[in-house]
Formats: structure tokens, sequence, C-alpha cells
């Protein structure tokens, strides 16, 4: 089946770009396609005023909450990347109501792994206009680009540093979901199927006998 090999092979990139040195990010704009899956580094400092919740995105174990999203500026350049901070839960309480969290105000250098996306959800109604501080169900780099005017690299990064102590950041990413197994089973669906309809027409074809002369 070509679609399960394509998803091999995306498992096979995962796994050479988790054995692979870290990219450092710089001012100069890197492909979505030759970063994607690597482990790379930022150093710079966080736009504190555009940060966006990625809202029902679940944590194993702890419930609904939130993906924290905040542009980082690369030192030196006017290049940003976006970074998937972590997951926050979800405030007990009304909707509509949003974690709280800190942003460092210093140069920091993040580490983690480049994703060309952070998954998607069913998005129910209209989706909400992209502007800091919003919760949106899904994001895309373009459109994120286009609503706060900001340079960016055409990929996320999923911060995988040690949380600091008092954060409620959780940093435990899902796997990406590459869907092999479920194309490896239509496949064997569909050469079982096949090879019963085969067998069904032979032993019909059995039964039924030599035609008589006419």
């Amino acid at each position: 089946d070509r679609r399960a090999t394509g998803k091999i092979a995306v498992q096979e990139q995962v796994n050479a770009g988790a054995n692979a040195a870290p990219i450092a990010l710089g001012s100069a704009p890197l492909e979505a396609a030759a970063a994607e899956h690597r482990k790379v580094t930022a150093t710079g400092e966080f736009v504190a005023s555009w940060p966006i919740l990625l809202d029902n995105r679940p944590q194993e174990g702890k419930g609904p909450g939130f993906y924290l999203l905040m542009p980082m500026r690369l030192a030196g350049t006017d290049t940003h990347v976006l970074v998937a901070r972590g997951w926050l839960p979800r405030p007990a309480g009304a909707a509509g109501l949003k974690p709280a969290f800190d942003t460092p105000t210093r140069t920091v250098t993040v580490s983690g792994v480049a994703r060309g996306t952070l998954g998607k959800v069913m998005q129910l109604g209209s989706a909400p206009p992209v502007k800091p501080g919003a919760i949106l169900q899904n994001i895309e780099v373009v459109q994120f680009e286009q609503a706060s005017g900001l340079k960016l690299q055409p990929f996320f990064i999923e911060q995988t540093d040690p949380v600091q102590s008092g954060e409620q950041l959780v940093r435990d990413w899902p796997a990406p979901s590459l869907g092999v197994e479920k194309h490896q089973g239509y496949a064997f669906q569909w050469y079982a199927l096949a090879v019963m309809a085969l067998l069904f027409f032979v032993i019909t074809g059995f039964r039924r006998g030599p035609k008589p002369d006419q």
C-alpha cells in the first residue's frame, strides 16, 4: 500500500531527526521540509504581547487544556519562530477563562523539535480572528505571520527543555500521528477480501461442474 509506505518513510525521517545534531536557528530562513522533525535550538526573546492558546488539547491523565504558543525574536535578527512552550490546564470555572503563565523577560535559549503543524482538532463554527491572547482551535504559521506582521521561520518548535520550578507547563508532547498501522490494516483487509472472493469463485465453479454438451 503506497500510503503505508509513505507513512513508514515519515517515521524513518522522525527517527533520523531524533538522532541528528540540533540545528541552531538564525536569521536565514530554513525550509520547513529540511527542519521537519529535527532537533533545533533558538536564542532570543519571547514576544510576550503575542501569546496564543490552542484549545481542546488534552494531556494524558490531566484532562483538557491548552497549548501555549508564543513567538520568539531570534537574537540579533528581525526573524521570529513560533514556540509551543507547553501544555497548560484549563482553569476551573466559567468557559473562556485563561490559564496564568510566566514569560521570561531576558534572552533565553530554548531547545525543541521542529514541527510543520501542531495537529488539528475539529473546529465548531467560525474560527475567531488571530490576535494577541486569542483562544483558537488550530493555527498555521502563515496565519500567524499575516495577523502579527512578524517575519517567521516556516515551522513551530515544540519546546522540550525541563520545566522550571513553579511553572504549570507540561512538555510531554504526543508523538506525530502517522497512521502507519491503520494503512497497513486497510491493505490487509483489501488483500483478504480479494483472496476470499477468488476462493469463492473457484469453489462455486467446481461445485457447478462442467457444462453438459449441447
